[in-house]
């Protein structure tokens, strides 16, 4: 039995407009999602799956809610032991290690604050990590080039005591494996001022950062109750079904679709530790497991649709939904003639949880967002702050007059400058373009500062990356402008060509008429650069500002 009902006062609907008007939370005092959810159900149902991990190296493992419960008690324990208490703040680069749930479960139960963080940062960028956030902790993987760049980061970071490795042994290191083997599987729940409270900071994201400086995005303990709508309303999980999210633990969507939304909803949830996407081996892995319910980056799909998926038996997987950039129409439409499922998107970022979105009762329409989730009042405006008509092209704001949603962030940590830029006036700016159609849905155009302007023609770049997905020869794209004498700007595309396609003015030509025919004539691409690869961020989302920067170079 899932706990879903002990949070929400409603759990079925009729409709869109009857979720919208009439989901709402009920959350306890001091909540805990350790205590009040992960040892609950261990409690109640001790042999029910919680997890089940395997890597590409045929390893394999199974954790029931009572295996959770004990070894996230042990590394509590562990933390505990050696100084960690409440409001430290510790940093896991866990990759998509099995580990990684009971150190974000054993931190949630000591009230620190757990900072996930990706493998690829250097040394620069972990120093810069430990000093803004006073990281008194690390737990990493036990890979050389990333324990090389926190011993790098040492000298430089005065607030870090203490550096404890996962998988292996290395002198000046604690050796988790070890040292829970060593602790006590029982944890008594903190009291008085050692408990966690409403308000209290439980998770800091550092930005992936598509422009500047990584910010420190801040969440409260109350933060995972708003993922019951990502996980139930959105991703369709079901009681004891098998959850696949493709994200790695240092992105903000391992805690969408990798724990909190899932367990509340009475899902087990499935982990794949790689280290390269092998699009064959991935769908392999859902088909062997039965998967029944998956979520990725549109990067993943674009692949999934170059692959022979009758080859596969999908039979099991039902549900599937998009997250982390716009949904290109061509990928939608090929993935329903190949599986018979319509993928669902939504709109979110790392500040919040779902905050427009395609549900359970709504029909999608390819490319569109979605309508706005419950607790979220969202809107439209254009430069000079005024609310956008229908079809107008406006920034994304989310007002927050009336109430602020669950699973909005509480601001960026120790920047009150940055976070009243963003949020001042009880209106929350996302930075992001885009238009609603005469049905309420909602239609993604670009970061605001993405959107070319070429001969008085605002231009965003997904419709123009969309028109060319559409072209065989075309298996990734990203639209971005170059500055121009006589227009502005013009219309660039940086484009990753197909299996037995090759660059050629020829081929340049031809999608360039693609494009005029495709949309209007004007955003056709002036300049096509073919590359072997588009860069991204961790969580998959291509960097357009590293473009930029190497086409000023």
């Amino acid at each position: 039995m899932s706990l879903i009902n002990k949070f929400v006062t409603r759990v079925d609907f009729d409709s869109y407009e009857d979720f919208y008007n009439n989901y709402q939370l009920k959350i306890p005092e001091n909540f805990n999602f350790a205590f009040d959810v992960a040892d609950v159900i261990a409690e109640e149902t001790p042999d029910k799956i919680a997890m089940v991990w395997c890597d590409d190296k045929s390893n394999e493992e199974k954790f029931t809610f009572k295996d959770i419960k004990e070894y996230s008690n042990k590394a509590a324990n562990f933390f505990k032991k050696i100084g960690i208490q409440k409001g430290d703040a510790v940093m896991l680069i866990l990759k998509r290690r099995y580990e990684f749930w009971f150190c974000l479960l054993a931190l949630h139960k000591l009230g620190a604050i757990c900072i996930p963080a990706t493998h690829l940062l250097t040394g620069k960028d972990i120093v810069y990590r430990n000093n803004m956030a006073n990281i008194k902790m690390i737990v990493s993987v036990a890979e050389d080039q990333v324990v090389d760049h926190i011993e790098e980061s040492e000298k430089d970071s005065p607030a870090l005591k203490y550096k404890v490795l996962v998988g292996g042994a290395r002198d000046g290191w604690l050796d988790f494996n070890r040292e829970i083997k060593a602790s006590s599987n029982i944890f008594a729940r903190p009291t008085g001022e050692e408990a966690s409270t409403n308000e209290d900071t439980s998770l800091l994201y550092f930005t992936s950062g598509t422009t500047g400086m990584p910010k420190m995005v801040q969440h409260s303990f109350t933060y995972p109750l708003g993922h019951i709508t990502t996980a139930k309303y959105w991703q369709n999980v079901t009681e004891d079904g098998l959850h696949l999210t493709v994200a790695d633990t240092g992105w903000a969507k391992a805690v969408w679709g990798k724990i909190y939304g899932q367990w509340i909803c009475g899902s087990a949830v499935f982990v794949y530790d790689y280290d390269k996407f092998v699009p064959g081996e991935l769908i392999e892995v859902i088909s062997k497991y039965k998967v029944t319910t998956f979520c990725a980056p549109p990067t993943i799909y674009r692949f999934f649709i170059k692959e022979d998926l009758s080859r596969y038996d999908l039979s099991h997987l039902r549900y599937c939904t998009i997250a982390g950039e716009p949904l290109n129409p061509e990928v939608y439409t090929q993935f329903l003639n190949a599986t018979g499922i319509k993928l669902k998107e939504i709109y979110g970022q790392t500040e919040m949880t779902v905050a427009v979105g395609n549900f359970l009762w709504m029909k999608p329409k390819p490319g569109a967002m979605g309508k706005p989730a419950p607790g979220y009042d969202i809107d439209l405006l254009d430069e000079s702050g005024k609310p956008c008509e229908i079809g107008e092209e406006g920034q994304i704001v989310v007002r927050t007059h009336k109430k602020v949603p669950t699973g909005m962030f509480l601001g960026y940590y120790h920047d009150e400058a940055l976070t009243k830029k963003a949020w001042n006036n009880d209106v929350y700016r996302t930075g992001d373009m885009a238009w609603k159609d005469e049905n309420g849905y909602y239609w993604f155009v670009g970061r605001a500062d993405d959107v070319i302007k070429s001969s008085g023609y605002r231009i965003g770049p997904f419709e123009v990356e969309s028109a060319l997905l559409e072209h065989p020869a075309v298996l990734e794209c990203a639209i971005t402008a170059i500055p121009d004498l006589d227009r502005g700007q013009i219309v660039k595309a940086t484009v990753v060509l197909a299996r037995n396609y090759f660059g050629s003015e020829e081929l340049v030509r031809e999608l360039q008429e693609h494009v005029k025919r495709v949309t209007a004539p004007y955003k056709y691409p002036r300049v096509i650069e073919f590359t072997k690869e588009l860069p991204k961020t961790i969580s998959g989302k291509i960097r357009r500002v590293e473009i930029r920067e190497q086409d000023k170079k």
